[in-house]
């Protein structure tokens, strides 16, 4: 095997020893359209005058949030994203999240990282958010990608109206795996952060311990700790920054989460197939979570839908269900695709699963009216000038300064960038 090939493939030395050891990686590395003009800070020479007129106000934006495990089966170039993405609604914000975009194989999981799968699903949701209605004219409105990343399987992006770029600043990413060793990242975190004007946000795309054993909740749990704990994203230009997840104040987990529903095989098949929800909600892992454990302090949308998972591939056939087939392992029907959310701000619209064949999950996405705190300057503009002559754009906590005539920055002795394990 040629050297360059080997390197290229498996990359121990470098690759699997950072992951091993925990040792952290540039944040900056990830993929979006217009990187450059983010993260601009302000510089002291910047504020021509602090007697300002500035006001704080609410804007309302809609998102939509999906997540979608895809079994590790890449997409063809005319699958239809459509129906999934809700195209005919008018979304500000998707938050998008991959599980398995490529098999969890150890040649994947120890190996460098391979783009090409990725960047397809990209290409794909980017075709079917820019699509025009008119052939040949130009799309009143279209849609850039401010962050995408991915580790292993587990891929995270998200997508802005053109209006919302200039206003949107300091993404960055910070990467956990707490897979096989407790560091690989067969299973993990991607999580992404960002500001749309003053308010953060943060996305947890996370793929969590499988299996229905006992104590196989309780993995799923210290995963989520693991990755509530170590998620950790620089502190860049500004100190007041937020480092953790929680410390953002619109926060969005999705993903593959696993968690399962505490009943026989057989009760939990015949309570799906009559449709009991409640009865199946009742022992349901994750809920009990929330209600006092790993997840306290979370919150999720109703569920009036089928479990996600597991189907046999490209059927609506439950896996073990169907007689005369042989099965490797008994999966019972479980709720494993969920989207929680933490902070205020957030006024669900609908939660829901679509029905797509793809894999042997079924995608699930909600909607959101998100606020965001904006502020404007009553003056004339020879008052204040930002970003160069933008006074549009004011850069994040100085609303402190401006408002309260005052400027806190909140103590930080961590200097490590973000982790990519």
């Amino acid at each position: 095997m040629p050297e360059s090939q080997f390197k290229g493939e498996v990359m121990w030395p470098r690759l699997v020893a950072n992951k091993l050891l925990r040792r952290p990686l540039f944040s900056s590395s990830f993929v979006g359209d217009f990187p450059g003009p983010y993260d601009h800070s302000l510089s002291g020479n910047e504020l021509i005058s602090s007697d300002t007129g500035f006001t704080e106000e609410l804007q309302t934006h809609k998102l939509f949030a999906s997540t979608w495990n895809v079994g590790g089966i890449p997409p063809n170039d005319d699958l239809n994203l459509e129906d999934w993405l809700d195209t005919k609604n008018n979304y500000d914000i998707y938050v998008i999240g991959f599980q398995e975009v490529v098999p969890l194989s150890a040649k994947n999981v120890l190996g460098s990282e391979k783009h090409g799968i990725s960047m397809k699903w990209s290409s794909l949701i980017r075709k079917t958010l820019n699509k025009c209605s008119n052939n040949g004219d130009k799309c009143s409105t279209s849609f850039g990608c401010i962050v995408s990343k991915h580790m292993v399987g587990i891929l995270v992006s998200v997508w802005l109206k053109e209006k919302l770029l200039p206003f949107t600043h300091h993404p960055s990413v910070s990467c956990v795996g707490v897979g096989i060793m407790g560091c690989l990242g067969n299973k993990g975190s991607v999580s992404v952060r960002f500001l749309l004007h003053e308010t953060s946000f943060c996305v947890v795309c996370c793929h969590l311990a499988s299996g229905e054993k006992e104590g196989d909740g309780m993995h799923r749990n210290s995963n989520a700790m693991e990755i509530f704990s170590r998620t950790r994203f620089p502190s860049g230009p500004s100190p007041d920054l937020p480092r953790k997840i929680n410390d953002h104040e619109r926060v969005i987990l999705l993903g593959d989460l696993n968690y399962r529903i505490s009943l026989p095989e057989d009760e939990t098949r015949c309570l799906v197939y009559q449709k009991k929800w409640d009865s199946l909600l009742e022992n349901d892992q994750l809920k009990v979570e929330i209600e006092g454990g790993a997840f306290e302090g979370w919150h999720e949308g109703a569920i009036n839908f089928s479990p996600t998972y597991k189907y046999y591939s490209n059927s609506d056939a439950y896996y073990g269900s169907l007689q005369g087939l042989k099965t490797k392992k008994k999966r019972a029907p479980a709720w494993c695709d969920r989207i929680l959310w933490h902070g205020s701000g957030f006024n669900e619209i609908a939660y829901d699963r679509c029905e797509s064949k793809h894999s042997d999950h079924r995608p699930v996405r909600a909607t959101f009216n998100v606020e965001v705190d904006v502020l404007t300057n009553s003056n004339s503009s020879d008052q204040t000038l930002f970003l160069s002559g933008r006074p549009d754009r004011i850069p994040y906590k100085l609303r402190d300064l401006l408002l309260d005539d005052h400027h806190h920055c909140d103590d930080d002795d961590d200097d490590d960038d973000s982790v990519i394990n």
